[in-house]
């Protein structure tokens, strides 16, 4: 009934089901430096060349709490909570304690400029629902488990009786896959799956091809990497992982990875950026676009200045080989290039050599102050876009979400 061919190519073919956020990151690396404070800058439109993400983004770094907002919290924060959340909002009580106890945990101020940051990243991300569905997702799975295997030769009717075999539920693996409605229902099959691999007949160390959940569609690695940063306030019903696609858990590492890390943007809208594309992506896409129209290079501002693999530098990325050409005029070696184009995905960066002598004379040539955040121009690509969407998209979509919030405070 089964195959070898079959069962080698299924946890390949399996590693395609999962519907990725544009940046789940690899490789986490914690820093635990203390906030930097700067003035914000003045917004500028980003050029026109957009980037697709690539395969293995850079690390995540997890930095302590940020700033605090430019208004005192609230004196009844859970009354402006409940005033703050959109009529549509089923459940609101267990909205407001998670959402809530995910700012007490994680030292954020609760004022309304931030509760609606999280509240309208929760809108459009799930429309407040714990474990949203995907509609179509078993068409979805199958159709990337059939790519991959006609890639392998393997008939799709050959795995699909492969995965006929009873899981603990009593249903096949096949009708689970088939009855399919949310990611948090295919997280679980996963893992059992990766559990199960010697019974089922597929190889051992299966890994869970799931790498984004919850409500706020929080990565899994960014999550275990917060955890060994912050302590994590609620007692775990398994794994990080799962606390990923609870409600209470997505909540609060949404909430982390979109405050709990310092900025100096002039507008929210660069922090949904940042959400969608990685920390500091903004601020790096500025850097990116100064930095192209001093050495004359074509860079997409995507905000990754360096090239990962596995969550380490690999290669030569389009920014070194730009910055190269200002050598000379930045008066850096390669080896103080590298050392501040590595600290990219910090807080840091703002402060190294290299961002301010590569700012200083992109001002000078400007003839005026350029731009210190802008959109990242990113290509969203998941098996569930469509269309053809971008991270530009995502942070202009959630900022008017973010205003009618704010408009809802009074």
């Amino acid at each position: 009934m089964k195959s070898t061919a079959s069962l080698l190519g299924l946890s390949v073919l399996l590693g395609a089901c999962a519907t990725p956020a544009p940046t789940p990151p690899q490789a986490p690396v914690i820093s635990t430096q203390p906030p930097a404070a700067s003035a914000p800058a003045a917004e500028s439109k980003p050029p026109a060349a957009v980037a697709v993400l690539p395969q293995t983004p850079p690390p995540v770094v997890i930095t302590p709490p940020g700033t605090p907002a430019p208004r005192p919290p609230a004196a009844n924060p859970r009354q402006l909570l409940g005033k703050l959340m959109p009529a549509a909002a089923r459940q609101r009580d267990s909205w407001r304690d998670d959402i809530l106890g995910a700012f007490g945990a994680l030292q954020l101020q609760p004022s309304a400029e931030n509760l609606c940051a999280v509240i309208a990243v929760i809108e459009q991300e799930s429309s407040f629902q714990a474990d949203p569905a995907v509609p179509g997702l078993p068409r979805i799975v199958w159709g990337k488990i059939g790519e991959k295997a006609g890639g392998y030769y393997v008939p799709l009717g050959l795995v699909k009786t492969a995965l006929l075999k009873k899981s603990r539920d009593g249903r096949s693996y096949k009708e689970r896959i088939d009855s399919l409605r949310t990611e948090g229902e295919m997280n679980d099959l996963f893992e059992e799956m990766a559990v199960e691999a010697r019974n089922i007949g597929l190889p051992v160390g299966m890994k869970n091809p799931i790498r984004t959940g919850g409500p706020m569609q929080v990565s899994v690695e960014f999550a275990e990497a917060h955890v060994r940063a912050w302590p994590y306030p609620y007692p775990r019903r398994g794994s990080v992982r799962s606390e990923v696609f609870s409600q209470r858990g997505g909540v609060y590492f949404g909430s982390a990875i979109l405050l709990q890390y310092p900025v100096n943007y002039s507008s929210m809208l660069y922090r949904f950026a940042d959400f969608n594309a990685g920390r500091y992506s903004s601020r790096n896409a500025a850097f990116q676009q100064a930095l192209a129209s001093l050495s004359g290079s074509r860079l997409a501002p995507d905000g990754d200045l360096l090239r990962y693999d596995n969550g380490t530098t690999a290669g030569i990325s389009s920014s070194q080989k730009a910055v190269a050409k200002l050598r000379g005029k930045l008066q850096m070696s390669d080896a103080d290039i590298l050392r501040d184009l590595k600290l990219e995905k910090n807080a840091g960066f703002a402060d190294s050599p290299l961002y301010r002598k590569v700012m200083q004379l992109a001002d000078a040539q400007a003839g005026k102050r350029v731009a210190r955040e802008v959109l990242p121009q990113i290509r969203l690509q998941s098996p569930k876009i469509t269309r053809k969407l971008t991270t530009a998209w995502f942070a202009e979509r959630v900022n008017g979400r973010y205003q009618q919030c704010l408009g809802r405070a009074g």
